[in-house]
């Protein structure tokens, strides 16, 4: 009897993995932080400086939950890169983890209407991308949905049915803007994204690789 071909899995983003040079304190720092349930880490010596070219973005519920996360963050030992502060869609800051990489707590409310939480309602990664058009496509072309889109300077997908991580794409430079740091870096981008389909890496060199489970798990 004749067979048929099985349909290739279509990506989406199962898992995220911080690749980091000292493994014990990158997981002290992230179960501080409050957000070691939403990325995974492996040790790796990759060589890289400069901007990496993404973030990961939270989004909570209001400011003073904002300050929580940061405050936490800084005790555990990262920078601050963008104080917490008000602006015209809410209100948010900037740190960067002692391991490179750049995280943004954010909310679009600027008054709180309750008591600070260590509830998160949303996290993002964002990707700087040289063309988002173009970059958009190349994942609408794997089997990604995507929901929103803002001519070439942002668009973002639809997560997996047990993704705990959305991902979206940004202008390389607007992101490195938006973070306060120059958009020049060279280098591993010391993260791998994981997905139910094949290896394989986008326009930008941000790799993939197979994911056997469907969504992160607590480093």
């Amino acid at each position: 009897m004749a067979t048929t071909a099985s349909t290739p899995a279509h990506t989406t983003l199962a898992s995220v993995t911080l690749e980091v040079a000292d493994l014990d304190a990158a997981r002290r720092f992230y179960r501080a932080f409050g957000v070691d349930a939403y990325v995974r880490l492996r040790a790796s010596e990759a060589p890289s400086t400069g901007f990496r070219g993404f973030t990961l973005a939270l989004t909570v519920s209001g400011p003073s939950t904002v300050d929580g996360f940061v405050a936490a963050a800084v005790a555990a030992g990262a920078a601050v890169l963008k104080p917490a502060a008000k602006s015209l869609w809410g209100y948010g800051g900037v740190v960067q983890a002692p391991d490179g990489t750049i995280w943004k707590i954010a909310t679009s409310a600027k008054k709180d209407t309750g008591p600070a939480t260590r509830e998160i309602d949303e996290v993002v990664l964002l990707l700087g991308v040289e063309d988002v058009k173009a970059t958009k496509q190349f994942y609408v072309s794997r089997g990604m949905t995507a929901t929103k889109s803002f001519g070439g300077k942002y668009a973002e997908f639809a997560p997996g049915r047990s993704a705990s991580v959305k991902l979206a794409l940004y202008k390389r430079r607007a992101l490195a803007k938006d973070l306060g740091v120059p958009a020049e870096g060279t280098g591993s981008h010391c993260i791998v994204l994981g997905s139910p389909a094949d290896a394989f890496t986008d326009p930008d060199g941000f790799t993939w690789q197979h994911a056997a489970t469907p969504a992160p798990t607590a480093s």
